[in-house]
């Protein structure tokens, strides 16, 4: 598992996910595979998936980077959303294959500061 991340573009957005990049040949969907609904938007590049009976976003095959899925922390076992202290901020709503070219940039970061030790236990 890699760095984790959000995005700004419309549909990150309102999804609100932290995600983790892993290689298209590390993602093994382990159950459940027969409900995931597969959904495109805007260029018709990545591909993200998710729970036909629940509606979950769980990853998406990255349009950056087409070699790589970005996974829904909070489908994983084992991890939550508030295990990663702080989560760069990556400009989707500028992508850089909308805008000519270049890398994609992290414009912000957002931070988990739990009051007390009980106050992360969410699993």
């Amino acid at each position: 598992m890699s760095r984790a991340a959000r995005c700004t573009c419309s549909l990150c957005r309102m999804r609100g996910a932290v995600v983790v990049f892993v290689a298209l040949d590390r993602l093994a969907v382990t159950a459940g595979a027969e409900r995931l609904t597969e959904y495109r938007f805007h260029s018709n590049t990545a591909r993200h998936y998710f729970c036909s009976r629940c509606g979950v976003y769980t990853h998406h095959q990255r349009r950056f980077d087409p070699d790589q899925f970005a996974v829904n922390v909070a489908c994983l076992e084992g991890v939550s959303p508030f295990d990663f202290a702080e989560v760069p901020v990556i400009d989707g709503a500028n992508h850089p294959r909308d805008t000519g070219g270049g890398e994609l940039r992290q414009i912000g970061v957002v931070r988990f500061e739990p009051r007390s030790r009980s106050e992360t236990q969410f699993r």
